[in-house]
């Protein structure tokens, strides 16, 4: 009974912005990494970014210096804020936590995935 919700995706123009929400609801205890993937067509998932509880990141060499990754505990919220994009970017963007339920059970969720569409 974990929900993780994303938004703020897009199609912007290279070299533009766009930030990334992912919001975790339900019988939640603790959350510890939280993070975000992106699968592009004919690819596999990779890693974005992720960031823990304590506040260390984590980003991938393709993104760095351009993604920063925060977030919000007392909301459960993670965010990405994605700057000077490129057509490379286009994927599908998965929010991803690892989360102890407040049954005490440990899991990875995921969410639904957002479209981050580079283009002009």
């Amino acid at each position: 009974q974990v929900q993780l919700v994303e938004s703020g995706g897009g199609l912007v123009q290279p070299g533009g912005s766009l930030r990334l929400s992912c919001a975790a609801s339900g019988s939640i205890f603790s959350i510890n990494v939280m993070g975000w993937y992106r699968q592009a067509p004919g690819k596999q998932r990779e890693l974005v970014a992720t960031t823990t509880s304590g506040g260390n990141t984590n980003y991938a060499d393709s993104v760095k210096g351009r993604f920063t990754i925060s977030r919000d505990n007392a909301k459960n919220t993670v965010y990405l804020q994605m700057s000077s994009l490129k057509p490379e970017d286009t994927a599908v963007y998965y929010c991803n936590a690892d989360i102890r339920t407040t049954m005490r059970l440990r899991s990875g969720y995921w969410g639904q995935g957002t479209q981050v569409t580079v283009s002009s």
